[in-house]
């Protein structure tokens, strides 16, 4: 920060020489003698009020504070709003009370006449037009306490707590973000070089094929050229004789009635890369992959072993060229599945990120860092906070309402769950859950938007040894249209604290990872447990359905990414151990031995649209994997990087070719990668 304030004063003090100012210099570099601090100060602001004050600049001290309002008190929500005015009041009062003291009632007269449209509305004042006619209002009961030396003393004070306050939570001025502007204006110059000689080479090659493809097409006889109308035929009469799948339709079983019927089918994988993890599990023919006689033969006769995908031409292609130049495409998609187009930077909290989450939409994120503070902002088509939420107890949680997507979820330390409208800015209801279970550790919302689940724990001291008995938990359905309590599940063997909750898509499934190392599956229509087995060696942490909803995938405490088939009850289809950064707990190292240790709180990772690609955590940034069905589960595609602290959590939010992944650390900075996918 220091070094950040110096370099700007050195820019500002060039264009004052530039410009010619050169008594404005003097006056700054004489200040700049007696600043400390060099950096924000709120007893300068005070200092420049009471000037205002002390020389009757009564138009000067209100567009001093039309300013501040516009800067920084238009940003707070609503319920911080009274408290801004109230602090107006106390200024003005102070204005007037200074007047009279100092005898001057020309100046108290001319307030009231330039004040009087603004405040003859407001109750507060209107016992205060009598003031100037007044001989000794200093003696008077109702205006005797504002004369008084303590009163001044404890505005000045409230005005300075509340800036200083205020501050910490606000973003910094423009100039002072110079360096990274421009940091992230060469990084984006970079970006468009490199994706700039990428299209080129591009470009180049597919002319250089073209004219190849001309040159012999110029020197077959006629007859040949034709040749390839001529076998359509025969070529779609092979086509249809292959065999189509290897996947065979699970049985009917308890699941049948819950997972999804009309769910969209996985998007085609890259030809070398053979059979998904979620085609295998899922146990269904993709239509897109295969042409209409071959799902009729399908239907009719015996599956057979497919071909071999990475060495035969797809069965749809009756043109060898066009064959050829798929199976480029897909040797290129394999290798590369995204392009990084850019990456930008959204750095308005000042501690340790804890969830950062993307709405239903894709229109807005939420952000909630260590010290309480969450952030509503949207990205697209520009990046722009739309709310700021301060609360006095600490958060531990955050979850976006499905229906109406405005809505957040905000789970306390103190037994509370608070309903936010985020296009409101204020506070729609609070709920107490338990006091015996104050730690609001996991919130989901159904996908009709109906209920909640929410996950509540007693207390214990998170830097502490992990304790050979686990910590006490309820997992509760609350109603969001009555906001109360539905009923509690039970948690065999015991009340354990749950760590992460996740539905299924029509929410008729709840995955929850607890605190025992033991993944529970409920039926959300009869509100019991379908099953539960232990998972993990310690906590854990974070659980997600597949995109085909067969398997689950989970990442625990001892490191492991395991992939679980929930028709064949605690049955592993795969599993890779991951570094400590991608699974926690994280640790930001400083100087003279200085340890931040954080302990997983947020998503850990995220799943492309399609269901074949994983984000994760590490130390510099997001790492994505392919998903494979052999051994390793998790196969490296790209590195996002650009973080400086660990990352803690990790959201993405798919749409269409293009994505954006976000990436939140412990300095308090989140990263937005926008991907671009290369279809094949």
């Amino acid at each position: 920060m220091g070094s950040t304030v110096e370099r700007t004063d050195e820019h500002v003090r060039e264009y004052l020489i530039y410009r010619g100012f050169t008594s404005t210099l003097k006056h700054m570099d004489t200040e700049m003698k007696s600043d400390k601090e060099k950096g924000f100060r709120v007893d300068k602001i005070i200092e420049q009020l009471q000037q205002f004050v002390q020389s009757f600049d009564l138009c000067g001290l209100r567009e001093y504070w039309q300013y501040l309002d516009r800067r920084l008190f238009c940003r707070l929500e609503d319920v911080y709003r009274s408290t801004v005015n109230k602090l107006r009041t106390s200024l003005y009062r102070f204005y007037v009370i200074n007047t009279i003291q100092k005898g001057n009632l020309e100046k108290t007269q001319e307030f009231f006449q330039k004040q009087a449209l603004e405040l003859q509305t407001q109750t507060e004042w209107r016992d205060w037009f009598i003031l100037p006619f007044i001989g000794t209002p200093e003696q008077n009961p109702a205006f005797s306490p504002y004369f008084s030396r303590q009163w001044a003393d404890t505005f000045l004070v409230s005005l300075h707590n509340f800036l200083s306050v205020l501050f910490q939570c606000m973003p910094q001025p423009v100039l002072l973000s110079f360096d990274s502007e421009v940091q992230k204006t060469t990084s984006l110059t970079e970006e468009n070089e490199q994706l700039r000689q990428m299209l080129f080479a591009l470009q180049t090659e597919g002319r250089e094929q073209r004219e190849g493809e001309e040159t012999v097409h110029h020197k077959l006889p006629l007859y040949v050229q034709n040749m390839d109308r001529l076998g359509d035929t025969e070529l779609d009469l092979v086509s249809s004789q292959r065999p189509v799948s290897t996947a065979i339709t699970p049985s009917r079983n308890f699941f049948s009635t819950f997972l999804p019927q009309g769910r969209r089918t996985p998007g085609k994988l890259p030809q070398t890369s053979g059979s998904s993890p979620s085609q295998t599990a899922v146990g269904r023919k993709d239509p897109s992959t295969n042409p209409p006689t071959a799902e009729k033969r399908g239907e009719g006769g015996e599956v057979e072993p497919p071909p071999d995908t990475s060495s035969d031409p797809p069965e749809s292609c009756s043109d060898s060229r066009g064959c050829q130049s798929g199976r480029e495409r897909g040797g290129l998609s394999a290798e590369q599945p995204f392009i990084k187009l850019s990456q930008e930077e959204y750095g308005e909290h000042h501690s340790s990120i804890m969830h950062c989450r993307v709405d239903c939409s894709g229109r807005r994120v939420a952000s909630l860092d260590v010290d309480g503070v969450i952030k509503v902002w949207s990205f697209n088509p520009i990046m722009q906070t739309k709310a700021t939420i301060m609360s006095k107890s600490p958060l531990l949680s955050l979850e976006w309402a499905t229906k109406p997507d405005r809505l957040l979820l905000l789970g306390s330390g103190v037994g509370t769950v608070r309903l936010y409208d985020t296009d409101a800015k204020k506070n729609l209801y609070e709920m107490n859950i338990d006091e015996t279970h104050p730690r609001i550790l996991s919130l989901a919302c159904s996908p009709s938007g109906s209920s909640f689940i929410c996950s509540a724990a007693a207390l214990s001291g998170d830097s502490a040894p992990r304790l050979p008995v686990p910590v006490s938990g309820q997992l509760l359905l609350w109603d969001t249209k009555t906001v109360k309590q539905q009923l509690q599940f039970s948690l065999e063997p015991d009340p354990v604290a749950v760590n992460c909750t996740a539905f299924n898509h029509n929410g008729n499934l709840l995955v929850t990872g607890a605190a025992d190392g033991v993944i529970r599956l409920f039926d959300m229509q009869r509100y019991e447990s379908a099953m539960s087995w232990r998972a993990h060696d310690g906590e854990v942490y974070s659980v997600e359905f597949s995109y085909d909803e067969n398997t689950v995938f989970s990442i625990g405490e001892d490191g492991k990414f395991i992939q679980w088939n929930i028709h064949r009850c605690g049955v592993k289809q795969s599993e890779q151990a991951l570094a400590q950064d991608a699974t926690g707990p994280f640790i930001l190292s400083g100087y003279s031995g200085y340890k931040q240790v954080q302990v997983p709180r947020g998503r850990l990772f995220a799943f492309d649209s399609e269901g074949q690609h994983i984000l994760t955590c590490s130390s510099s940034g997001g790492l994505i994997y392919r998903l494979t069905d052999r051994e390793p589960a998790l196969e490296s595609v790209l590195s996002l990087g650009g973080h400086k602290a660990p990352v803690v959590t990790v959201d993405w939010c798919s749409a269409v070719d293009c994505g954006t992944c976000l990436t939140a650390s412990m300095d308090g900075k989140i990263k937005l990668s926008t991907l671009l996918a290369q279809k094949s």
